[in-house]
């Protein structure tokens, strides 16, 4: 099932994993003193981009008497969400622009434009979700309560459903972020347990609330006035009902690419025991996925098209991601290590394989439970029952060989059996 020893299925000794973790550090070291104007400048012109987006989207809808103007505002306003919400909301929140010691873009006071609170997410998505990435029973973010994405998960007839849950989590993503930290499902005995969630419903309800407000009333009352219509109104109500809807599809689907595609591994509670520094490192780069990109699909999504960079290094400014990807490629290959990646198209188009095979009980699936396309374990490795594999250097080459080398061994030994 999930991996209960991570350096044995990475194939590294403990002092492998602590030399990874020095060059890791260096990177950080090295971007950490060279950040300065360019990255700031980065930043300004991202926020002037993106309120220029929106004020023209905004404009669009409220004078939307044709169609066509109707759809070019709906998709404009779509994108300053998708702006606001990945490449400035999530990454300042992240306090990857905190150095800059500017309160207008500090992790501290920015509130983004979807019906989750800041606060909340800060908590499930940074501290819960970065520091337990894909621990099962830690992270939320693993099927985030609804959906089967490991075979870990028990199958339950509720699983069924996995392809109508997702398109519905898809189409009102926000509000899923919106419920997350709620924990809709958990039990609470005490009074202080439950008058925290009262007062986190409270924000919740007010936090929709005033997204509400925003899109569906101020906007469209004042675009019913200026035009004189009621038609006007619910005119821009509806595109502003489309463009989150845009911000919504297109997050999940980032962030599910990040996360679920083949080679992005799940953890055991067991991985947390003493974990070190290289350990924590070693968990992100196995447990995320990136997709290849340009600079505007990267800039789209919010630089998330470099996830492993994002969780080796969470709070370093998103327009670096891609420069330090090619660091942590270079030392992919020297420790042997996957570095998982493919096309945008095909890496969501596995999550949502995943997602349509695990709706299914696991009798009806082929692999085993320990060395699936989407959940391995370290007992993949264990055809002759010894445990603790570590790198070797291969004689003939000289090069090391690890978790790359062997799950390339692994899947020639599966197609000599299938063809036996």
């Amino acid at each position: 099932m999930a991996i209960a020893d991570v350096p044995e299925y990475a194939h590294l000794t403990d002092a492998d994993v602590e030399a990874l973790a020095a060059e890791l550090d260096a990177i950080r070291t090295d971007i950490e003193a060279d950040r300065g104007e360019r990255d700031a400048r980065y930043l300004r012109n991202t926020i002037r981009f993106q309120r220029g987006l929106e004020f023209t989207g905004r404009a669009l809808t409220m004078g939307a008497s044709r169609r066509s103007v109707w759809w070019a505002g709906a998709a404009t306003l779509g994108v300053a969400k998708i702006v606001e919400n990945m490449e400035l909301g999530h990454n300042v929140m992240h306090g990857q622009w905190d150095w800059m010691n500017d309160p207008e873009v500090h992790s501290t006071s920015w509130e983004w434009d979807i019906t989750g609170p800041s606060a909340h997410w800060k908590h499930t998505h940074n501290y819960i979700h970065h520091k337990y990435t894909n621990v099962l029973g830690m992270d939320d973010d693993v099927g985030y309560g609804v959906l089967r994405v490991t075979r870990d998960q028990r199958w339950r007839p509720f699983y069924l459903g996995n392809l109508a849950y997702n398109t519905v989590l898809a189409l009102f993503f926000e509000y899923g972020v919106a419920a997350q930290h709620l924990e809709l499902g958990k039990k609470r005995k005490t009074p202080e347990a439950k008058a925290e969630f009262k007062r986190d419903l409270n924000d919740v309800g007010r936090k929709i609330g005033r997204q509400v407000a925003k899109d569906f009333v101020l906007f469209p009352t004042i675009s019913g006035l200026v035009n004189r219509s009621p038609r006007a109104a619910r005119k821009t109500a509806s595109a502003n009902l489309l463009a989150n809807i845009i911000r919504n599809v297109w997050t999940n689907a980032v962030i599910f690419c990040g996360h679920f595609p083949d080679g992005a591994e799940k953890f055991t509670k067991a991985d947390m025991d003493n974990e070190t520094q290289g350990q924590w490192y070693l968990r992100q780069m196995l447990g995320s996925a990136n997709f290849r990109c340009g600079p505007v699909l990267g800039f789209m999504s919010g630089n998330l098209s470099y996830q492993i960079e994002h969780h080796i290094f969470p709070d370093l400014p998103s327009n670096r991601l891609a420069e330090i990807s090619i660091r942590v490629q270079a030392l992919c290959e020297k420790y042997d290590l996957p570095y998982t990646t493919g096309s945008f198209p095909v890496q969501y188009a596995k999550t949502w394989r995943t997602i349509a095979k695990l709706s299914l009980p696991n009798k009806y699936l082929r692999a085993t439970s320990d060395d699936a396309p989407e959940t391995a374990s370290e007992r993949r490795f264990r055809d002759d029952g010894q445990p603790r594999l570590t790198s070797a250097i291969d004689a003939r080459t000289g090069r090391r060989r690890g978790l790359q080398s062997a799950i390339a061994d692994g899947r020639t030994r599966r197609r000599e059996r299938a063809s036996a």
